[in-house]
């Protein structure tokens, strides 16, 4: 069996190019715990029926020497983002056996990259909620702890990831859709700026609003996902041109805006302790400390 509760992209692709394991066995894997998970979970409302085909064609793709770091890495994705030939439903019964006819732009790129697909992830009814309890579906539940809630909307992506069901996901977020399941499930949600992901293929909850993010393990798993589907996309008026962002090494001078006013009563003690201690390790690595009020 594979590690996979310590399986992060990097790890998993260093795995792959060594020949530890293929991809068609990590996929397996994540397979057998699905089956074993996720009818408690409800994190998946379908696995698709070509999972392993995907897995045969990154296999291949490796062995020809023309892998990327995504080749073979195994995405759980929100019911709201089209998959070509695959039903998207944005967890409703009003777009039950509705097939999606093109794939959205994320999906190509992340198609590009070898990715593979398990299948699509429960959520808040045309993400219309915060704890994935308003599903035509049935509720998802958090890996944490099953008796409480994943969040939402994009809740059965974060419970996929978080119990080791999927290595990555894809969700979307309006209001804190991604970002609050990453916390209630311990993981690292983003939500990247309006217009550097490109919406097209979204189900819309709110155009000004949306974006198409991340639920992962790591910062850097995060990272990578976001650099291969950012960037401006024809098929979306509201994309913005590529930028190189820094990853490895922090600017010699920079300023960090500590939020004061989030601060008051009914914040757990925890939380204040560990904010401040973040903002200690970011003032050691340089960083200019400015209140926000």
């Amino acid at each position: 069996m594979i590690d996979l509760k310590n399986l992060t992209i990097k790890s998993a692709h260093q795995h792959l190019m060594k020949g530890d394991f293929s991809v068609k066995e990590l996929t397996e894997n994540y397979l057998a715990e699905i089956k074993k998970k996720n009818p408690k979970l409800n994190a998946y409302l379908e696995i698709f029926e070509d999972v392993l085909e995907q897995a045969d064609m990154a296999d291949d793709k490796i062995k020809m020497g023309k892998a990327s770091l995504l080749t073979g890495i195994p995405f759980a994705i929100k019911d709201n983002i089209l998959i070509k030939n695959h039903r998207a439903g944005a967890a409703s019964k009003i777009l039950e056996g509705y097939i999606a006819p093109y794939d959205a732009t994320v999906i190509e790129k992340l198609k590009e990259a070898g990715a593979i697909f398990l299948g699509r992830t429960n959520m808040d009814e045309f993400a219309m909620g915060s704890s994935t309890e308003n599903s035509a579906y049935g509720v998802t539940k958090n890996p944490r702890d099953e008796t409480r809630v994943a969040g939402g909307s994009s809740g059965g992506s974060a419970a996929a990831v978080a119990a080791d069901l999927a290595l990555a996901a894809l969700g979307s977020d309006t209001g804190g859709s991604i970002r609050q399941p990453a916390s209630f499930c311990g993981l690292i949600g983003l939500k990247p700026t309006y217009g550097a992901v490109s919406r097209f293929g979204l189900m819309a909850m709110g155009s000004s609003l949306d974006q198409i993010g991340t639920l992962t393990k790591t910062v850097e798993d995060a990272e990578i996902i976001f650099n291969a589907i950012r960037g401006q996309d024809p098929m979306d008026g509201t994309t913005i041109s590529e930028k190189t962002y820094p990853t490895e090494e922090l600017p010699k001078k920079f300023v960090v805006g500590a939020p004061r006013d989030f601060l008051d009563e009914g914040i757990a003690p925890e939380v204040l302790e560990n904010f401040e201690a973040s903002l200690k390790k970011l003032k050691e690595a340089g960083a200019e400390i400015r209140d926000i009020k």
